[in-house]
């Protein structure tokens, strides 16, 4: 883990694809593009996709915006880096995407592993960046979240897709969400899980037990909201909270769910995010 001038011609139309953008030093991104208006570039968690972690919630962030939706090397379109990634590589290939889109401002939206990019495109592009939203966010992994990662390689290291799928379903999401699923919907997000792990997964996995944005908090004056999950094990809500105290002015909100509280709870998600877009003007 939401209108003013049209977008400029060059925007492909609502949900067209553009080519995989990339300049030296960053990975090459397939993206999507939606509706229009001022733009919104999303950025997803590791091991998600644009698919997996916001498809169902693009139309409403579309409506009256332009959402640019890029996914990460091994993720949906794009291919697998041929390197180790890079944070700040990551967050550079991000505004290219909405650059090649036509986008030149925008509010990041991004969610887990994409608050972190999502900083870091702030820090190193603020002209480009109008608002952030950040959901499960961090600045750097405390060692719960450093332990959750090990794990998480170790699934994929040796091909245990169905342990993943189970140790994804425990750190994604909340325990009253998941108790309340029905035995046939839980064994089939279990499958669906295991089925769809993307061939970057473990990538950008490696690339979250590094990431350190700590130094970037101060600087980010674009209007902020982060969003904690008050149920989140994998990304515990203390890290929402400092990034909340370093950012200045940010606001805060807690939703009460697991990691994954666009899934969870995706109305309130949405009135959260729209709220503060029509705050702030975005």
């Amino acid at each position: 883990m939401t209108q003013i001038p049209a977008a400029p011609a060059t925007v492909p139309a609502a949900g067209a694809p553009t080519a995989p953008t990339a300049h030296a030093g960053t990975p090459a991104l397939a993206t999507t593009v939606t509706g229009s208006g001022p733009g919104i570039l999303l950025a997803h968690g590791a091991g998600g996709s644009i698919e997996g972690n916001y498809g169902p919630l693009v139309p409403a962030l579309a409506d009256g915006h332009t959402v640019v939706a890029p996914d990460y090397p091994g993720s949906g379109a794009t291919p697998r880096s041929s390197g180790p990634l890079t944070l700040d590589g990551l967050a550079d290939a991000l505004v290219e995407s909405a650059t090649a889109a036509g986008v030149e401002t925008f509010t990041l939206v991004g969610f887990s592993l994409g608050t972190a990019v999502s900083v870091r495109a702030a820090a190193r592009h603020p002209e480009r960046v109008r608002g952030l939203v950040l959901t499960a966010g961090l600045a750097r992994p405390d060692h719960r979240t450093r332990t959750s990662l090990t794990l998480w390689q170790d699934f994929l290291a040796c091909e245990d897709f169905e342990g993943f799928a189970r140790f994804i379903a425990l750190a994604g999401f909340g325990e009253d969400f998941l108790n309340a699923l029905p035995d046939e919907v839980f064994e089939s997000l279990l499958t669906d899980i295991a089925a769809g792990v993307p061939a970057g997964a473990a990538e950008q996995a490696a690339l979250v037990a590094e990431v350190d944005t700590t130094a970037d908090l101060a600087g980010i004056s674009a209007p902020t909201l982060i969003i904690a999950p008050t149920q989140d094990t994998l990304v515990s809500p203390a890290n929402s909270r400092f990034l909340a105290d370093g950012i200045p002015g940010a606001a805060y909100a807690e939703i009460a769910t697991g990691h994954v509280a666009m899934a969870e709870r995706p109305a309130e998600w949405q009135a959260l995010v729209a709220d503060f877009l029509a705050k702030h003007s975005l």
